[in-house]
């Protein structure tokens, strides 16, 4: 759950015993959760203001574990244990106390932090009788409470005067923070630039592994070979490729060399965590990013008879949206026309599947490789952009001509920034789908008298 603000998941899962132990799991609602370890942990007499104290300190302290993956990340499948000697004291199947459970409703969706940070705070504490730590007293809340301290003084009091409380969190269902994607040169999005951000700030720690000088989602050469020597610095395949173990062990460093489960921790700043990219697509935006989602949505719907055409405007409208969910409908997805985490994987994957399995003479022009071209790329897919390029020179010599050498260098780069330039788009110098896709328009409308891509009339439909 590094990869945003933290929510309130709608369960959470329970190991009813030690980590490594044969214990069953059990699976509960996250507020039934609470009310059964603050029905566990403290008295129903205390003061209120110490109880709201410690229920804080519980979401808190849950919320910690299930958003730097804790347990998941260690190959774990629950998100807390059910002991004192890691977590907190859970019963499965025990009564709660009536005014410990009407305190949990109003404040299950409210966690601690620190101020200027994202992650929920590891609120540990203790009883403070029989065992002492560095947090919160359970015991020495109620004494505060009763010389009356206020719940948030409380906290204060154990946990420093730079904490807040983050009210009313969103509940949603729990989503685990590798998306099932493998990520390589020439991915892009959101979690390429989380990976980017935590392979760098882990080079502080372990300088073997090389800094990532632009951390801008795109999944280059440099990344590659921070993703490299990562992998051989801990034990995994060293394939430059970040899968669930890679992922996961990125995330797991990351969150120990931040301290993230510790009181003292160096804290996750919110640049750290902010998209790249938008999170969600919906009805009503204007962006590349939905000219981008109206490609993808326009190659696919050429092959898959039951996904509705779309235009590509560059705008989110009711015809984008019914192909959405369309999409969502072939594809088993709730269909709710949002562009969310999962809709975008579905859509790459079914585009690989069609850039894999299409056989070059059914297009006039090749479809979008599916991985972004930049300066220090190379391929066949930069051999066609140059050629493109070149042939599109003829009739527009502002553009430069380059060689076909499969190598993206800077002559490369100029050329695609002076077309960009000249067809109204960002001119970034890096070829990602609407680039691609107005490149090839150009060449086919100039070599071939009109303008023919792989989503017009492609020849054949995947079942």
């Amino acid at each position: 759950m590094l990869t945003g603000t933290p929510y309130i998941p709608e369960t959470i899962t329970v190991h009813l015993g030690f980590p490594d132990s044969s214990a069953p799991d059990v699976v509960v609602d996250f507020a039934s959760y609470v009310k059964n370890v603050a029905s566990s942990e403290i008295y129903p007499t205390w003061n209120i203001s110490a109880l709201r104290a410690n229920i804080y300190a519980i979401v808190s302290f849950a919320l910690n574990r299930i958003y730097t993956e804790w347990y998941r990340s260690r190959g774990y499948d629950f998100d807390i244990t059910s002991t004192t000697q890691f977590d907190q004291k859970f019963i499965n199947g025990r009564e709660y106390f009536q005014n410990i459970s009407y305190l949990v409703d109003d404040l299950f969706n409210d966690y601690v932090r620190r101020q200027g940070r994202v992650e929920p705070l590891f609120t540990a504490f203790c009883n403070g009788t029989t065992t002492t730590c560095d947090g919160l007293s359970q015991w020495g809340s109620q004494y505060l409470a009763e010389r009356g301290y206020s719940s948030i003084d409380i906290l204060k009091y154990y946990y420093g005067d730079d904490i807040e409380i983050v009210q009313d969190a969103p509940v949603r269902s729990a989503m685990p923070s590798y998306g099932g994607l493998e990520l390589k040169n020439g991915s892009f999005g959101n979690d390429v630039k989380y990976i980017q951000v935590w392979l760098n700030r882990i080079s502080g720690n372990f300088p073997a592994i090389p800094k990532i000088p632009a951390a801008d989602g795109v999944y280059d050469s440099a990344t590659e070979a921070a993703v490299r020597k990562f992998q051989q610095v801990f034990g995994l395949e060293v394939t430059g490729i970040v899968d669930a173990a890679t992922w996961y062990k990125i995330t797991y460093i990351f969150t120990s060399v931040k301290r993230l489960a510790e009181l003292d921790s160096e804290g996750l700043r919110f640049d750290e965590i902010s998209p790249q990219f938008r999170e969600e697509l919906s009805i009503g935006m204007q962006s590349i990013e939905v000219s981008m989602l109206q490609y993808y949505l326009a190659v696919i719907g050429a092959y898959y008879e039951a996904v509705i055409p779309v235009e590509i405007t560059g705008y989110f409208g009711e015809q984008t949206e019914r192909s959405v969910k369309s999409f969502q409908r072939v594809f088993g997805l709730p269909q709710t026309g949002v562009v969310d985490r999962a809709t975008r994987n579905d859509l790459y994957r079914a585009y690989q599947g069609i850039v894999e399995s299409v056989p070059p003479q059914y297009t006039y022009v090749a479809l979008y490789p599916n991985t972004v071209l930049r300066e220090g790329s190379r391929g066949e897919s930069v051999q066609l952009i140059q050629q493109y390029l070149t042939y599109i020179n003829r009739s527009y010599p502002d553009i430069p001509a380059v060689s076909d050498t499969g190598y993206f260098g800077p002559l490369t780069k100029q050329s695609v920034t002076a077309f960009q330039r000249q067809f109204g788009i960002d001119p970034s110098g890096i070829v990602g789908a609407v680039t691609w896709d107005r490149i090839a328009g150009v060449y086919s409308d100039l070599r071939y008298g009109f303008d023919k891509r792989p989503y017009q009339n492609p020849g054949y439909t995947i079942k």
